[in-house]
C-alpha cells in the first residue's frame, strides 16, 4: 500500500502573513492534497520574546480566508498533546538526552560577537561556520565558565557529506565539517534551536513531505544527520523559489504594503489572490481568480520555476 503522504505548515507567529509565506503554504498545500494527503498546521513560537498568540489565532483566520484548510494541528488540535512548539520542550529534552547519550553534544561559551569575529566562512543561510572553539574543553574548564555564562548545546558533526534529491531543485550536499559546522540545539537562554525542534516535531508527527522556501535548503543536510542520529527516517523535501518585492528585495512580515490586510483593503477576493499567486508560480497563464481546489488539477512542480520570483509592479496593486 502507497503511504499516505503527510505534509505541514509551519509558520512563526512573529508578525502578519506575507505574500512570500502564502506562496510557499500555498505549494505545500497543493503539492499533498494534489496527492490525496494530509497537512498539519504547526505552530512555531519557540522564542517566546518575539512570537505572540494574537499572531498565531490570526495567522490560521489567514489561511483559512484563503482556502488552505489543514487537516490537524493549530488550535484545532489532534493526536498530539499540542500543535505550539512552546510546549513541546518535554519532546525536545528527550531528544536532546538522546544526543548527549551518543557523546555528540557539548557546551559552548561563544558569545555572538565572538563568533562572528572568527575568521571563518558563512554558511549558506548566512550563520557563521563554528570554527569548533569549546569542543575540546575540559571538565573543569566547562565548571568554572558556567560560573560566569550560562552555555548553549551544539552538536559535533563529521568530517562527512550529506546529501539529497530534492524534489525541485534536485541534488543537494553539504560537508557538515566544512559548510556547517558543529550547530546549536540549544541556545545559552534555553530556547531550543530551529535545527532540533523541526527534526523532533516532523518526525513525531509523521510529516512525509516538507515544502518550505529555497533560503531552507542548506537545512536540510544538518537535519538528516539529525533523523538518522535520533533513528527516524527524513521526509521528502522540496524547495520553493522566494517570491521578491517589486524592488528585488526579499519579501519580510516588515513589508505591511504587500500583506494580506493590505491587499483586502484593496478589494482584493481570496480567489483574486491565489490566483496572482498561482500565475506567479506558473501554474496560470494569466493573473485570473482560482481557489486552492480550482488549482489543484493544474498542479506540477515542472511548472514551477526554479528561479526567485520578483512580483510584477502591477501584479497586486
Amino acid at each position: 500500500m502507497e503511504e499516505k503522504v503527510v505534509g505541514r505548515f509551519a509558520p512563526s507567529p512573529s508578525g502578519r502573513l506575507h505574500l512570500g509565506n502564502l506562496f510557499c503554504s500555498l505549494l505545500a498545500w497543493l503539492s499533498v492534497k494534489s496527492r490525496g494527503g494530509r497537512v498539519v498546521l504547526r505552530i512555531e513560537d519557540l522564542d517566546r520574546a518575539r512570537t505572540t498568540r494574537a499572531f498565531a489565532d490570526q495567522l490560521e483566520r489567514d489561511l483559512e480566508f484563503l482556502g488552505l484548510f489543514w487537516d490537524e494541528g493549530g488550535s484545532g488540535g489532534g493526536p498530539h498533546a499540542s500543535y505550539y512548539q512552546s510546549d513541546r520542550s518535554p519532546l525536545y529534552e528527550q531528544c536532546l538526552a538522546a544526543l548527549e547519550a551518543q557523546g555528540l553534544v557539548y557546551p559552548c561559551f561563544c558569545s555572538r560577537a565572538q563568533l562572528h569575529a572568527a575568521q571563518a566562512p558563512h554558511a549558506a543561510d548566512g550563520e557563521p561556520i563554528y570554527t569548533g572553539r569549546c569542543r575540546g574543553l575540559s571538565a573543569a574548564e566547562v565548571r568554572r565558565r558556567a560560573l560566569a555564562r550560562s552555555p548553549a548545546l551544539r552538536l559535533k558533526v563529521p568530517d562527512e557529506t550529506v546529501g539529497l534529491i530534492d524534489g525541485h531543485y534536485g541534488p543537494f550536499s553539504q560537508n557538515l565539517a566544512r559548510d556547517c559546522g558543529d550547530f546549536i540545539l540549544r541556545r545559552s537562554d534555553g530556547v531550543f534551536a530551529y535545527q532540533l525542534a523541526v527534526v523532533a516535531d516532523d518526525a513525531a508527527m509523521g510529516v512525509t513531505e516538507v515544502v518550505r522556501g529555497r533560503d531552507l535548503l542548506a537545512s536540510a543536510p544538518r537535519q538528516i544527520y539529525l533523523y538518522r542520529l535520533l533513528g527516524a527516517r527524513p521526509p521528502a523535501f522540496c524547495h520553493a523559489p522566494l517570491l521578491l518585492a517589486p524592488d528585488g528585495r526579499r519579501l519580510s512580515k516588515r513589508d505591511a504594503d504587500l500583506g494580506l490586510d493590505a491587499l483586502r483593503a484593496q478589494g482584493l477576493s481570496a480567489a483574486d489572490i491565489t490566483g496572482r499567486l498561482a500565475f506567479a508560480a506558473g501554474l496560470l497563464d494569466r493573473p485570473q481568480p482560482a481557489s486552492p481546489e480550482q488549482l489543484l488539477p493544474l498542479f506540477s512542480w515542472d511548472k514551477v520555476p526554479t528561479r526567485d520570483i520578483p512580483l510584477p509592479a502591477q501584479l497586486f496593486r
